[in-house]
């Protein structure tokens, strides 16, 4: 068994250190943040929950459960997804307090609300 000083040991830590602390990639972080954020659940043609109350410069993430495609628009016009596919995810960070009425532009009956505050 071959032992190797503290020195050598630090040398090979060092860049692994920097390695873990290098930026993530934009999909990447992007991908976590989602992760850490509230996520309203698209399936069987419904928003859950259908209201969620969050703070200022909360991103709120919603993803498709369903088998069919959806999309999430705001009425004001604040943010519009692409067309969901089936565990596709979408998310927009809240900046400004108010209320957000949102909807699947493909099936209108489905609706939702973001309130900041």
């Amino acid at each position: 068994m071959t032992m190797i000083s503290r020195r050598e040991a630090s040398r090979a830590l060092i860049p692994l250190f920097l390695l873990t602390m290098a930026p993530l990639s934009s999909s990447v972080a992007q991908e976590a943040k989602a992760a850490l954020s509230p996520t309203v659940k698209i399936d069987n043609f419904t928003f859950t929950p259908a209201e969620i109350t969050v703070a200022p410069g909360t991103t709120v993430a919603w993803r498709n459960g369903d088998d069919i495609p959806h999309t999430v628009v705001a009425v004001n016009k604040a943010f519009k997804s692409k067309v969901l596919d089936t565990e596709q995810s979408f998310s927009f960070t809240f900046t400004s307090p108010g209320t957000y009425a949102y909807f699947c532009s493909l099936h209108p009956h489905m609706q939702g609300k973001v309130i900041v505050k």
